[in-house]
């Protein structure tokens, strides 16, 4: 109980701090972060890129091996969802408000990149590569084995839901174990509230820069995204009072049901053929790219493509690590009664399969633009990111209609993922409390919104990574920890129950 208090009044005191000193000195917080992560990057980049290859293989070598048929519960239990149910709450949980804010802007920024280098086709087939390899099966092999090792403790050895329990129920006696655990999750609540931050500082500037295309503007000013900001903390606010329960897995669905009719919409009003061979071809080029990718970290290349390398991949790989314990909660709870091996499979191939659809589209519509139109997508893309998905709405038919639709799925995505993410937040601050006070939740969804409006006042994008970085980095060494821990404990399971049998 003592360990509990005193992670929670660190925990928000140094969450706190964060917040306030990005509020007073905003450039001096990301300066700060810039040289750290910077400094990681280039002497840590290969152990990252190793760790997030290796989260990938675990999950699929546990799907393959012995331990694939073993149940994430007991062994009568059976899931809740129906797969495409569980599919899609999974994909709305991910990757939620990145996916509008990226559509466009992230395809048509490699593409940029690339095209230094090799003629504008091999540049566009490689953009699309790229961005899909950012956002595909890695991102999910992050997400699938924190979440895996969460479910199979919570479920089959009866443990909180908490990144510590598995340290501390395989070594319940060891002094080491219980401050390991702690320290984990600590680690883990900064990554999240880091990682939320930045997600409500992302969702903001994609809002005010919808609703400045709604009237006509040529750019969201400070006073829209304040405007913005404000009401959407009015609106997550009072959820955190009550337990809304399943409502905000619906309200998630929604979101996740509008992007995928904006996508739908991309392929039958936009140049339908190119599209189409567009996904095709990116999910070929990605099937025989992805696992070279996962080991590449460009180091006979010039600094240009080290600087791309790390500003991009190996910060969205991190990016993924400090969503991880709050996305992993999540899946955890929803997957319980799936075997192993459903589980590996489901959370590893939907996902991905909808990132190259979604990529193929968007991505595709914009280089088609780019390449055989004038250019000016491509533009906007490089100077306003946020702006770009709605700039290529406004290029088809009823823009009016998909802008808004944009803006209240972008709207749905942060406010379900700030409200899930303040109850994970009471969860683990208080040592494993399923249901956290009201005034707990409220804290944390304070200082989430504190947080955003931090890395908003940074004024851009690239110093939202850098900061979402500096918050997961110490993270990836504790998801090693829990994969160590699950082989052990899977390894004494069927240990147990062979002899059991023999």
């Amino acid at each position: 109980m003592i360990a509990a208090r005193a992670l929670l009044v660190v925990s928000l005191v140094v969450i706190a701090a964060i917040a306030i000193w990005g509020v007073v000195d905003a450039p001096g917080l990301v300066s700060v972060a810039s040289v750290i992560v910077d400094e990681y990057f280039r002497s840590r980049g290969w152990f990252l890129m190793l760790t997030v290859t290796g989260m990938l293989f675990f999950c699929v070598g546990l799907a393959f091996s012995r331990y694939g048929d073993i149940r994430l519960g007991a062994d009568d239990d059976r899931p809740e969802f129906s797969t495409a149910s569980w599919i899609a709450m999974l994909f709305a949980a991910g990757m939620g408000v990145g996916l509008l804010f990226w559509a466009v802007a992230e395809p048509l920024t490699h593409f940029d990149f690339a095209r230094e280098f090799a003629i504008d086709p091999v540049a566009a087939e490689q953009a699309l590569v790229t961005t899909v390899f950012h956002w595909g099966i890695h991102a999910w092999g992050i997400y699938g084995a924190t979440a895996l090792v969460i479910a199979y403790f919570s479920f089959r050895r009866g443990t909180p839901m908490l990144v510590s329990a598995p340290v501390t129920y395989l070594f319940p006696r060891e002094r080491w174990a219980s401050l390991l655990g702690w320290l984990a999750d600590f680690m883990a609540i900064v990554a999240i509230a880091i990682g939320v931050g930045g997600s409500i500082a992302m969702g903001v500037f994609q809002v005010a820069d919808g609703v400045d295309v709604l009237v006509g503007g040529s750019g969201a000013g400070p006073w829209l995204v304040g405007i913005v900001f404000a009401v959407m903390v009015a609106s997550y606010i009072p959820p955190l009072m009550i337990d809304l329960g399943s409502g905000m897995s619906r309200l998630s669905n929604l979101a996740m049901l509008l992007a995928i009719g904006l996508v739908v919409f991309v392929v039958i009003f936009g140049p339908t053929e190119y599209l189409l061979n567009s996904i095709l071809g990116t999910f070929g080029q990605y099937l025989t790219n992805f696992i070279p990718r996962g080991f590449e970290t460009f180091t006979f290349f010039d600094d240009d493509v080290t600087q791309q390398f790390n500003s991009w991949t190996l910060t969205y790989m991190v990016w993924w690590i400090a969503w991880g314990p709050f996305v992993g909660v999540f899946v955890a709870r929803i997957s319980k009664g799936r075997t192993i091996r459903e589980f590996v499979l489901g959370v590893l191939i939907g996902p991905t399969i909808f990132s190259v659809i979604w990529f193929g589209a968007f991505g595709g519509i914009g280089l088609y633009e780019t390449l055989q139109g004038t250019g000016e997508l491509a533009r906007q893309a490089a100077a306003n990111a946020e702006r770009a998905t709605f700039a290529l709405l406004e290029r088809m038919p009823f823009p009016v209609i998909t802008t808004i639709i944009t803006i209240i799925a972008a709207f749905l995505f942060i406010v379900t993922s700030v409200v899930s993410a303040a109850f994970v937040l009471g969860t683990f601050s208080t040592g494993g409390d399923p249901d956290p006070k009201p005034r707990i939740r409220l804290i944390w969804g304070i200082l989430l919104g504190v947080l955003g409006y931090a890395m908003i006042l940074s004024g851009s994008m690239d110093a939202v990574k850098k900061l979402i970085a500096l918050g997961a980095l110490p993270f990836v060494f504790i998801t090693v920890v829990l994969m160590v821990c699950l082989l052990r404990a899977l390894a004494e399971e069927k240990t147990l129950a062979e002899e059991k049998t023999s």
